[in-house]
Protein backbone atom coordinates (compact mmCIF):
# COMPACT_ATOMS: atom_id res chain seq x y z
CA UNK A 1 0.00 0.00 0.00
CA UNK A 2 2.71 2.44 0.91
CA UNK A 3 4.61 1.66 -2.14
CA UNK A 4 1.05 2.93 -4.21
CA UNK A 5 0.86 5.96 -2.37
CA UNK A 6 4.13 6.49 -2.87
CA UNK A 7 3.68 5.87 -7.31
CA UNK A 8 0.78 8.26 -6.58
CA UNK A 9 2.51 11.16 -5.92
CA UNK A 10 5.64 10.81 -7.50
CA UNK A 11 2.83 10.69 -10.49
CA UNK A 12 1.36 14.01 -8.91
CA UNK A 13 4.70 15.66 -8.93
CA UNK A 14 5.36 15.18 -12.01
CA UNK A 15 2.47 15.98 -13.81
CA UNK A 16 2.68 19.53 -12.44
CA UNK A 17 3.35 22.72 -14.52
CA UNK A 18 6.69 23.15 -12.64
CA UNK A 19 7.78 19.96 -13.30
CA UNK A 20 6.86 20.06 -16.82
CA UNK A 21 9.05 23.49 -16.70
CA UNK A 22 12.13 22.45 -15.45
CA UNK A 23 10.99 22.70 -12.21
CA UNK A 24 11.61 26.62 -12.71
CA UNK A 25 8.29 27.97 -13.92
CA UNK A 26 10.38 29.03 -16.88
CA UNK A 27 9.15 27.60 -20.17
CA UNK A 28 10.91 26.59 -23.13
CA UNK A 29 14.39 25.38 -24.02
CA UNK A 30 16.78 27.56 -22.49
CA UNK A 31 14.83 27.51 -18.93
CA UNK A 32 17.84 26.56 -17.45
CA UNK A 33 19.58 29.35 -18.56
CA UNK A 34 17.59 31.89 -17.01
CA UNK A 35 17.76 29.64 -13.69
CA UNK A 36 21.37 29.68 -13.49
CA UNK A 37 21.89 33.10 -14.48
CA UNK A 38 25.80 32.19 -15.97
CA UNK A 39 25.14 33.44 -18.98
CA UNK A 40 23.17 36.30 -20.85
CA UNK A 41 19.93 36.21 -20.75
CA UNK A 42 16.50 37.89 -21.36
CA UNK A 43 13.39 35.92 -18.71
CA UNK A 44 10.42 37.43 -20.60
CA UNK A 45 7.34 37.56 -18.06
CA UNK A 46 4.01 38.10 -20.07
CA UNK A 47 1.10 39.38 -18.25
CA UNK A 48 -2.74 39.92 -19.24
CA UNK A 49 -3.19 36.99 -21.31
CA UNK A 50 -6.98 36.64 -22.92
CA UNK A 51 -6.95 32.99 -22.73
CA UNK A 52 -4.87 29.76 -21.89
CA UNK A 53 -5.45 28.47 -24.91
CA UNK A 54 -2.85 28.03 -28.46
CA UNK A 55 0.93 28.69 -29.00
CA UNK A 56 2.66 31.82 -27.32
CA UNK A 57 5.82 32.85 -29.89
CA UNK A 58 8.77 35.31 -28.51
CA UNK A 59 11.74 36.43 -30.62
CA UNK A 60 14.59 38.49 -29.63
CA UNK A 61 16.27 40.71 -31.50
CA UNK A 62 19.60 42.58 -32.09
CA UNK A 63 22.05 44.31 -33.57
CA UNK A 64 20.95 47.26 -35.99
CA UNK A 65 17.48 48.74 -34.67
CA UNK A 66 16.62 49.47 -38.15
CA UNK A 67 15.94 45.52 -38.73
CA UNK A 68 14.33 45.26 -34.97
CA UNK A 69 10.90 43.30 -35.76
CA UNK A 70 11.48 42.43 -38.82
CA UNK A 71 9.59 39.03 -40.09
CA UNK A 72 12.51 37.11 -40.32
CA UNK A 73 15.33 38.68 -38.85
CA UNK A 74 15.12 37.46 -35.21
CA UNK A 75 18.07 35.96 -33.43
CA UNK A 76 16.17 33.70 -31.23
CA UNK A 77 12.69 32.35 -31.37
CA UNK A 78 10.82 30.10 -29.06
CA UNK A 79 7.23 28.13 -29.46
CA UNK A 80 5.43 26.96 -26.69
CA UNK A 81 1.85 25.94 -25.49
CA UNK A 82 0.10 28.36 -23.19
CA UNK A 83 0.54 27.09 -19.84
CA UNK A 84 -2.98 26.44 -17.85
CA UNK A 85 -2.19 28.14 -15.24
CA UNK A 86 0.80 29.81 -13.47
CA UNK A 87 2.95 32.98 -14.28
CA UNK A 88 3.74 33.05 -17.73
CA UNK A 89 8.14 33.02 -17.82
CA UNK A 90 9.46 32.58 -21.33
CA UNK A 91 14.11 32.61 -20.82
CA UNK A 92 15.33 33.82 -23.88
CA UNK A 93 19.29 33.65 -24.41
CA UNK A 94 21.49 36.70 -26.50
CA UNK A 95 24.57 35.91 -27.37
CA UNK A 96 26.49 38.55 -25.39
CA UNK A 97 25.72 41.92 -23.43
CA UNK A 98 23.89 44.36 -25.46
CA UNK A 99 21.10 45.96 -26.68
CA UNK A 100 17.63 43.75 -27.74
CA UNK A 101 14.26 43.66 -28.29
CA UNK A 102 11.59 41.55 -27.61
CA UNK A 103 8.22 40.44 -28.92
CA UNK A 104 5.86 37.87 -28.45
CA UNK A 105 2.37 37.03 -29.84
CA UNK A 106 -0.49 34.73 -28.78
CA UNK A 107 -1.67 32.87 -31.30
CA UNK A 108 -5.26 32.05 -29.35
CA UNK A 109 -6.32 29.04 -31.20
CA UNK A 110 -3.23 26.76 -31.98
CA UNK A 111 -3.78 27.23 -36.03
CA UNK A 112 -0.38 29.01 -37.22
CA UNK A 113 -2.13 31.97 -38.65
CA UNK A 114 -2.80 35.43 -37.19
CA UNK A 115 -6.52 36.03 -36.45
CA UNK A 116 -7.83 38.51 -34.80
CA UNK A 117 -8.53 36.90 -31.52
CA UNK A 118 -4.64 36.91 -31.62
CA UNK A 119 -2.59 39.11 -29.37
CA UNK A 120 0.76 40.24 -29.14
CA UNK A 121 3.23 42.77 -27.32
CA UNK A 122 6.70 43.81 -27.23
CA UNK A 123 9.49 45.15 -24.83
CA UNK A 124 8.59 48.38 -23.13
CA UNK A 125 4.81 47.72 -23.86
CA UNK A 126 4.56 50.55 -26.79
CA UNK A 127 1.53 51.88 -27.99
CA UNK A 128 0.97 50.01 -30.87
CA UNK A 129 -2.46 50.86 -33.38
CA UNK A 130 -4.27 49.08 -36.80
CA UNK A 131 -2.51 51.67 -39.03
CA UNK A 132 1.19 50.76 -37.48
CA UNK A 133 0.42 47.33 -38.82
CA UNK A 134 -1.67 48.39 -41.95
CA UNK A 135 1.81 50.67 -42.77
CA UNK A 136 4.04 48.41 -41.71
CA UNK A 137 5.53 51.23 -38.45
CA UNK A 138 7.44 49.44 -36.16
CA UNK A 139 7.45 50.94 -32.61
CA UNK A 140 10.21 52.89 -31.43
CA UNK A 141 13.89 51.56 -30.11
CA UNK A 142 13.81 53.88 -28.06
CA UNK A 143 10.82 52.41 -26.12
CA UNK A 144 11.93 48.48 -26.61
CA UNK A 145 15.43 48.24 -26.06
CA UNK A 146 16.57 46.19 -23.56
CA UNK A 147 19.35 46.01 -22.04
CA UNK A 148 21.34 43.11 -20.59
CA UNK A 149 24.32 42.56 -19.06
CA UNK A 150 26.18 39.30 -18.22
CA UNK A 151 23.64 38.01 -16.21
CA UNK A 152 19.72 37.39 -17.00
CA UNK A 153 17.66 40.95 -17.43
CA UNK A 154 13.91 40.25 -16.63
CA UNK A 155 11.12 42.07 -18.19
CA UNK A 156 7.23 42.35 -18.24
CA UNK A 157 5.32 42.69 -21.40
CA UNK A 158 1.38 42.80 -21.23
CA UNK A 159 -0.54 41.24 -23.89
CA UNK A 160 -2.57 43.66 -26.14
CA UNK A 161 -5.95 42.20 -28.14
CA UNK A 162 -7.95 43.87 -31.16
CA UNK A 163 -11.16 45.47 -28.72
CA UNK A 164 -13.25 47.73 -30.42
CA UNK A 165 -11.14 48.44 -33.15
CA UNK A 166 -7.96 48.99 -31.06
CA UNK A 167 -4.85 46.85 -29.66
CA UNK A 168 -5.31 47.59 -26.21
CA UNK A 169 -4.88 45.29 -22.47
CA UNK A 170 -7.44 43.43 -21.30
Amino acid sequence: MKTLSMLALASLVLTTPAAAQGGTGILGPYAARCSTGSAPAILVNVIGLKSRTGNLRVRTFGGATSTWFEKKGWLTRVEVPAPASGPVRVCMPVTAPGTYAIDFRHDVTGNGDTDRSDGGGASGDPKVTILDFILGRKPSPKVTAVRVGHGVTEITITAMYLRNGALRPL
